[in-house]
């Protein structure tokens, strides 16, 4: 997906993830209560649910529905983000 490399949102995505995943961090080891913590939790949750939307979104357009791809390559892209989605979903 080499794609993705150029793809600066998807870059400042991540650093927010990686920031709300230091702010857990920070709410654990400083003794926070249950509920901010859980607040934090399902806000990188949520964040990380986008990332994964953005990435498959460009998955498909670049792999799945791109017309010059050959039904080889397509069939592999399907197969591909099926493989990601049953991952993603346990």
């Amino acid at each position: 997906m080499a794609h993705l490399q150029t793809d600066d949102a998807l870059l400042k995505r991540v650093r927010r993830i990686a920031g709300q995943v230091t702010a857990i961090e920070r709410a654990l080891v400083s003794g926070k209560d249950c509920a901010t913590t859980l607040h934090l939790a399902a806000a990188t949750r949520g964040a990380m649910n986008g990332l994964m939307d953005a990435i498959i979104e460009s998955h498909v357009r670049e792999h799945v529905a791109r017309p010059d791809l050959s039904d080889d390559d397509r069939a592999a892209g399907a197969e591909q983000l099926i493989a990601a989605i049953r991952r993603y979903s346990k």
